[in-house]
């Protein structure tokens, strides 16, 4: 476990487990969200995708008794869409069946079908008290594409004294995130990088340029990119990142964390 040097008081904590899976500890509550909890090439490469590796590309960061501890600290989950890579089999097995689960609609019945007795699907806003969550829209692609991916959503997270988080989810850049930006005014913003790719069609997640355009939307804001070195279609590597935001000069606005590590915000 990596732990960033941070201030030791703080409002935030994100703790990146692997690829978008990560735990946010926010207004006292452990919420975790887009659980891929399976092992190291357990499953298949992504179809019709570049670099035909068997997925997970890597394992989780630490043992098995480490991550049923985790899994006991939860207080929910948010899982913006069910592809694969953001809600697994072994989730499934292994996610408490009692914890409230907040989903887009489209998702309800098939997590709830799952044995999840406490799944409430947010629509436009659910107020899960000292939480208020909102949904957001995205793109998971443009073009013919964007069209074939299912519905994404992303989560906006509010409580009293905390800052605003803005969970986008698996999108692009694009008029959808602008609209969540202009509405919320996100202290800090995760977004799932790594320009996954087919062979054909242009990226479904965001590249450099995407996240350098997040970033410069609201430059007060504390940008954290996730979806990186995991899975077999995601090519944008964090080092590539990295140079491509120094070349961009926002690079103290943006957090990359490595599998394992502890991001500390406060604001």
């Amino acid at each position: 476990m990596i732990l960033s040097s941070f201030p030791t008081r703080y409002h935030l904590k994100i703790h990146l487990l692997r690829h978008s899976t990560l735990i946010i500890t926010f207004a006292g509550l452990n919420i975790l969200v887009d659980p891929m909890l399976g092992a190291a090439r357990t499953s298949g490469p992504i179809t019709n995708t570049p670099n035909p590796r068997r997925n997970p590309l890597v394992e989780l960061p630490f043992d098995e008794d480490t991550l049923i501890e985790h899994l006991k600290s939860l207080d929910s989950v948010i899982v913006t869409h069910t592809h694969n890579d953001h809600w697994d089999a072994r989730a499934r097995d292994l996610v408490s069946k009692s914890l409230p689960i907040f989903c887009q609609p489209e998702d309800h019945l098939k997590i709830q079908e799952a044995g999840f007795q406490a799944t409430q699907p947010v629509v436009d806003n659910y107020n899960w008290d000292p939480v208020q969550i909102a949904r957001t829209e995205g793109q998971h692609g443009r073009g013919n594409i964007g069209k074939l991916m299912a519905p994404v959503s992303g989560f906006i997270l509010k409580a009293d004294k905390e800052p605003i988080v803005y969970i986008a989810g698996d999108t692009l850049w694009c008029a959808e995130v602008q609209q969540a930006i202009d509405q919320h005014n996100p202290d800090v913003i995760i977004v799932n990088a790594g320009a996954a790719q087919f062979t054909s069609g242009g990226p479904i997640t965001m590249t450099s340029d995407d996240v350098i355009a997040v970033s410069n939307a609201i430059p007060e804001a504390i940008v954290v990119a996730v979806h990186m070195e995991a899975i077999n279609h995601c090519l944008l590597t964090r080092e590539e990142l990295l140079q491509a935001v120094k070349i961009a000069g926002i690079g103290s606005q943006l957090r990359v964390p490595k599998d394992g590590e502890q991001i500390m915000i406060t604001i």
